[in-house]
């Protein structure tokens, strides 16, 4: 891809995209498969196999998986060769990630050993400290934890209480506070701290496992990955050499939220692994369990939740390696530009900020969905542990609250706009000022022309819905927006069915342009269902937020602009769904 065509973050909004700007699955290239079948036979073999092990936290057991997968190179695709790693393509990690993602605890412990353990040193550390510390955590002989959370501070991270106080002597740093929900704290050898020099400036340190002063609290009992650890961890004068301060002093809220950006689109991929799995389970039991002498997946309410997961699937990937595709382009850009591996690559995460909350929030939602309809197939066996299907429903809990509440990453989707357009960065007011006067004008009641034409336009039209509402929202509300929070979450809900529309329908037309009208019957089938449901969606959100702020002839008049922007064509989905569900029924798997 060109550099001119990279879309800037956010772009997507009034900006058409191309199908081939928008990386697929199918886009994989053999090496990257090869990595995938690689990561997906140690899942199966040594992880899947184990897992009722792992959720008893055999002693041990994790960390020496951890060391197995540094041994095949899964623990050192993000970091360069000279530190030990096999530095890998973005879309690399991604595979990996998703085919973790599958693991449940096991997954929590490897992801974040490898993204919020390890980045922060593999981006911000000093040459020394990544010559100390990488190498290990690359090969798993090192394991890491990410010390932010506190009991006063979750989402408000800036408002942590743990402090850092220079020794007399100048060579020492006193750490003294208290980290609550700390992954990995249990086994791990090397911890990112986040602690406020002399209770003001927020920063991270290095502190090393075994450091007096460092004691954890009992593994908690958590509702879901439970074969994760997961302790409180406590600093009392703990003292650590003054080289073990990461990054800049008083810049910890830039390695804390930049490296959150990476982990949501991680998180996304996570969670598509972890969603297949469960639908996979649930396609089985479909299959094997009988009632009334038949088995439950010819009964048509199983085939709408089969087909239905299997949409909410094939939308999630394409829009979390489309976002990941993005981060990747960008950062050869950066790289090129002669910018160094942080720089290029946090840069990059930071550029598609707005992307990366979208795919975390539809990513975690999608799997959520699935493990829940997942029990529902199973019956009174989904709500047994002997299946793995009530595990999998606890586990994926956890995703809609890490990597910043789901809350959280919507409103900072919209925050992160408003500010890109009021930056200067996107040229949001012209488009919604554009919108505003097309209302005036007599609409278009041509018909759309080619396989795809009704759902371009469609999707031309979601976009100008979401520029009338959030238009009319910051010029009605201005600065007493960023409190409405209802408004913004509903402008964020828009956003995201928007993305996964647009990722879903460049997905299918490359499937159609490679395989034929008749071979693409069910990818037909799969972009109308998601239409018809994304345009009513959009329809809903974009009412309520209109309704949240405006009233009188005001209003009348946006609902009725609203209207005109979320229009489709009538389209039969129980027929569509029976189709996409005979399909993948028949594969006896996912298998689109």
């Amino acid at each position: 891809m060109a550099t001119e065509e990279l879309l800037k973050g956010g772009e997507f909004l009034i900006k058409e995209s191309a199908p081939e700007q928008i990386f697929a699955p199918e886009d994989h290239t053999e090496e990257q498969l090869m990595v995938r079948q690689m990561a997906s036979d140690f899942m199966e073999m040594e992880v899947m196999s184990r897992w009722q092990d792992i959720e008893k936290q055999v002693d041990g057991l994790t960390p020496s998986l951890l060391e197995k997968a540094g041994e095949l190179g899964l623990l050192g695709t993000a970091i360069p060769a000279e530190y030990g790693g096999m530095e890998q393509d973005v879309i690399t990690g991604c595979i990996i990630a998703e085919e973790v993602g599958r693991t449940g605890s096991f997954a929590t412990s490897l992801v974040c050993h490898t993204g919020i353990g390890t980045l922060p040193i593999l981006y911000y550390g000093t040459d020394e400290q990544r010559q100390k510390y990488l190498p290990g955590l690359a090969s798993g002989e090192l394991k890491a934890s990410y010390c932010l959370t506190e009991p006063s501070s979750g989402s408000d991270a800036l408002g942590a209480k743990t402090t850092a106080t220079l020794s007399e002597d100048g060579t020492e740093w006193i750490l003294n506070g208290q980290k609550m929900w700390i992954t990995n704290a249990g086994f791990a050898d090397v911890y990112t701290v986040f602690a406020k020099i002399d209770g003001k400036e927020f920063t991270g340190f290095i502190v090393e496992r075994g450091t007096p002063g460092l004691t954890l609290g009992a593994e908690e009992d958590k509702m879901g990955i439970k074969g994760s650890s997961t302790r409180q961890v406590f600093f009392e004068n703990c003292r650590i050499p003054v080289g073990n301060l990461l990054g800049e002093r008083g810049k910890g809220h830039k390695i804390a939220f930049n490296i959150l950006n990476i982990g949501r689109y991680k998180l996304g991929a996570t969670a598509l692994g972890g969603a297949r799995q469960a639908f996979n389970m649930a396609v089985v039991y479909a299959k094997e369990r009988q009632q009334f002498n038949t088995p439950i997946a010819n009964f048509g309410a199983i085939q709408y939740k089969i087909a239905e997961m299997a949409i909410r699937i094939f939308a999630l990937e394409v829009a979390s390696y489309r976002c990941a595709y993005d981060v990747e382009k960008q950062e050869q850009v950066f790289k090129s530009q002669g910018k160094n591996l942080s720089d290029s690559l946090l840069g990059a995460a930071e550029e598609y900020a707005i992307e990366c909350a979208i795919v975390k929030v539809l990513g975690s939602e999608v799997l959520d969905y699935v493990v829940d309809e997942n029990v529902q197939i199973h019956g009174g066996m989904g709500y047994s542990e002997e299946l793995g299907a009530a595990r999998a429903y606890r586990d994926s809990r956890i995703a809609r609250i890490y990597e910043g509440s789901n809350e959280i990453n919507r409103l900072l989707s919209v925050d992160q706009l408003l500010r890109r357009a009021m930056g200067g960065k996107l040229d949001i007011m012209s488009a919604a000022l554009a919108v505003s006067k097309e209302l005036m004008s007599v609409p278009d009641f041509s018909t759309p022309e080619g396989p795809f034409g009704e759902e371009e336009n469609v999707l031309k039209n979601a976009k100008k819905a979401i520029l009338l509402v959030a238009g009319a929202a910051a010029q009605k509300l201005m600065t007493k927006l960023k409190d409405e929070q209802e408004i913004i979450m509903n402008v964020a809900d828009m956003l995201i069915d928007v993305y996964a529309a647009e990722s879903l329908l460049a997905r299918v037309k490359k499937i159609y342009a490679a395989r034929g009208e008749e071979n693409s019957a069910v990818y037909l089938d799969i972009m109308k269902v998601f239409f018809n449901d994304a345009v009513q969606r959009i329809a809903y959100n974009g009412r309520e937020a209109l309704m949240g702020f405006a009233e009188g002839d005001e209003l009348r008049m946006m609902l009725m602009g609203l209207k005109r922007y979320t229009k489709y064509s009538t389209v039969n989905t129980k027929a569509a769904r029976r189709r996409i569900a005979a399909k993948v029924l028949d594969g006896g798997r996912y298998n689109l």
